[in-house]
């Protein structure tokens, strides 16, 4: 008791002394602040907190650009000009109609792109289209949605800033085709005014992107650099189309007037029925030529890559396509690059020893010093960048490749249905008229065929990086190191199921290969079946285990085939028996059909003929009488010496190949007598 009460008087009297001791320190404080006076003002003390209410901007941040000229101008300056260029072709257009009565009537806008014309060419409309997907791809992480409209923003109801975006994100959906309508339709007008008019418009567009990108090439969407990279597809459109019109320009000033001007010409229907009708000759004198180890490799690749074909071209619709997927690619994995890798980069650039602690949070340590453990998780980090980097690069290639094949297979199943061959498409209708479906697929092939081209590379994307990941952290960086063995340890824990699994399978197959099956008179058949029997009792438990493992590894599989293949619409994912019930495959069949039965060549080349006999002769088109009724200019070979060889015969494989292209045309069938007098 003594004892106690000592130790609480001593407690009692340090606390009354240090209560002295701090009354006469903050006393001694107060009289230095006192003497200082006012002047002193210890907020300068924190050189790192911001002044007069100011944010001080984050590491890396990019500052706000200002233009000279706002963006909102310029593309109100674009889109009035687009709109005068339209009204301008709308005029163009009611003065060249073909026959006079037609000049009476009001304006017609001209279609951007003639999709089913055969000889239209590709360039203009690829490089409109690439332009506009483009411009989509640039309005995804842009904080306004139309470029000459700013948004307003109100207070929500929990006190944060709402901006409304939605409507007019939807809005600018059908913005951007206006806006570019009439730089791809002054293409199809095929008039030296209308060349001088895109030549202008797109001058204003190329100028306005490349003023702008120089000015602010750096954006705080994203990265910094997107806004810039992500735009060299549309600057490559827009600069190809700057110096095609006006190249186009110079020849229609330099082309004599009515040359050429009435689109009367066929070039590529008259080569597609010259090839058609001469295949016979060219295969029989390249027949000598496939013995070779070289020529059967060429075949080989050419089954695989597509190649160029003398006398066929592809639909204006596929080359889009094929464009479009390009562009896709482009656009997907930069976005997947320049959003993961520089934050891994950021995040292993600021790893510090503070990382042990919060591993051994969870229980997770990897090295007794410091210094090792920051090395070994930056290491982990760079392992992790590397493999999604080789995750994309595979994942690009592999769509790539694909698209590539795919082309091979367009231009297959075309050349059959040209032939007159129908498609396998199980239960879909098979015949050959245009149908309401028919048309929605064809006009939405192009838009699915970019879709699932973004969605497939996501999907490879994801389905790479993770299995990547598995084998680099699982497989390769633990047999380097000789550390965290997790995997390698299971396998050896669990060797005697695998080896039993192992020595199943081997007892099975050669089993049935040297007990269960034997050759009779060149014939195999089965014996031994007691002992067939016997087995395929006694083994039931351990096969239901190894069919476990088949169906992961079926599921794997399956998995890895639809993800490469997602992005195909000229391939089914699903059995041929619901082939129907896979929408890209359905649409992919349909247009195809109205590709067929719209633009087929023969045809294209039989009216043509039809509609020269009906003209004056003029002295260019060197055609002799008759020539349009025997079809001898689709086989005018360029060998002088076997023109005057055999003309009968000639004339008889034009005719029985020009009634053969009649017979079996998709677009002529609903046109023929039997039909007729039916309907």
């Amino acid at each position: 008791m003594r004892w106690a009460r000592m130790c609480v008087q001593e407690a009692q009297e340090a606390g009354e002394g240090g209560e002295e001791k701090g009354r006469s320190m903050s006393s001694q404080a107060a009289g230095n602040q006192t003497a200082s006076g006012a002047a002193d003002d210890y907020s300068d003390w924190y050189l790192d907190e911001p002044q007069d209410g100011q944010e001080l901007p984050a590491e890396g941040a990019v500052p706000s650009c200002h233009p000279s000229v706002l963006s909102g101008l310029l593309h109100t300056c674009l889109a009035v000009l687009s709109v005068l260029v339209l009204l301008l072709l709308a005029v163009l257009m009611r003065r060249r109609q073909l026959r006079p009565r037609c000049r009476h009537g009001g304006p017609r806008l001209p279609s951007p792109v003639d999709f089913l014309a055969g000889d239209m060419t590709w360039t203009v409309p690829a490089a409109v289209f690439m332009v506009l997907f483009s411009s989509l791809c640039l309005l995804l992480p842009a904080e306004d949605a139309l470029p000459f409209l700013t948004l307003a923003s109100f207070p929500s109801g929990d006190g944060r800033t709402v901006t409304l975006r939605g409507p007019w994100k939807i809005l600018s959906l059908l913005y951007y085709p206006a806006l570019y309508y009439p730089l791809a339709a002054c293409a199809t007008v095929r008039h030296g005014a209308a060349h001088l008019l895109g030549s202008m418009l797109s001058w204003a567009h190329f100028g306005v992107q490349v003023w702008q990108r120089a000015e602010c090439p750096q954006t705080p969407q994203i990265h910094k650099y997107y806004s810039l990279l992500a735009s060299l597809p549309l600057l490559l459109g827009l600069g190809f189309l700057s110096l095609w019109y006006p190249v186009q320009l110079v020849r229609s000033v330099r082309r004599r007037p009515g040359v050429g001007s009435e689109g009367l010409q066929s070039s590529y229907s008259e080569d597609y029925l010259r090839t058609l009708l001469c295949r016979k000759k060219l295969a029989s004198s390249s027949r000598a030529s496939k013995h070779g180890f070289l020529s059967r490799a060429w075949v080989s690749y050419r089954n695989y890559i597509y190649t160029p074909q003398r006398g066929f071209r592809l639909p204006l619709k596929l080359v889009l396509s094929a464009t479009l997927t390009g562009s896709a690619i482009y656009q997907v994995a930069l976005l997947l690059l320049v959003g993961v890798v520089p934050t891994i980069q950021r995040m292993r650039a600021g790893i510090t020893t503070d990382i042990c602690y919060l591993l051994a949070g969870f229980g997770i340590l990897l090295s007794e010093d410091k210094q090792e453990v920051v090395g070994l998780v930056k290491y982990y980090l760079w392992a992790l960048e590397a493999c999604y980097i080789s995750a994309l690069v595979l994942s690009c290639s592999l769509t790539f490749l694909m698209l590539i094949r795919s082309l091979v297979t367009h231009r297959t199943n075309l050349q059959a249905l040209h032939r007159g061959a129908a498609l396998d498409l199980g239960p879909l209708p098979q015949h050959p008229h245009p149908s309401r479906q028919a048309i929605v697929c064809w006009m939405s092939f192009s838009a699915y065929h970019t879709a699932f081209t973004c969605l497939g590379l996501l999907v490879q994307q994801i389905i790479f990086f993770l299995g990547t990941t598995i084998l680099a952290f699982l497989v390769f960086m633990p047999m380097l190191h000789g550390r965290n063995l997790l995997l390698l340890r299971h396998l050896e824990s669990s060797w005697p199921f695998w080896l039993t699994l192992s020595l199943a399978v081997i007892l099975q197959n050669t089993a049935a290969h040297w007990v269960f099956l034997e050759t009779h008179h060149g014939r195999p058949e089965l014996t031994n079946r007691r002992v067939l029997y016997a087995v395929t009792f006694f083994l039931f438990p351990i096969n239901v285990l190894v069919g476990a493992m088949v169906v992961a590894w079926r599921v794997l599989l399956s998995a890895l085939y639809n993800a490469i293949h997602l992005g195909q619409m000229d391939l089914s994912l699903m059995p041929p028996r619901a082939a129907a019930l896979d929408p890209g495959y359905y649409t992919y069949c349909s247009f195809l059909k109205i590709e067929a039965s719209q633009s087929h060549p023969a045809t294209t080349a039989f009216c043509t003929l039809l509609l020269r006999t009906r003209q004056p002769r003029r002295p260019q088109d060197g055609l002799r009488r008759g020539e349009e009724e025997e079809g001898m200019q689709l086989l005018q070979t360029k060998d002088p010496a076997a023109r005057g060889v055999g003309s009968r015969a000639r004339q008889g494989r034009a005719r029985w190949g020009l009634a053969y292209t009649l017979l079996h045309n998709p677009a002529l069938q609903a046109f023929r007598k039997p039909a007729l007098s039916g309907a």
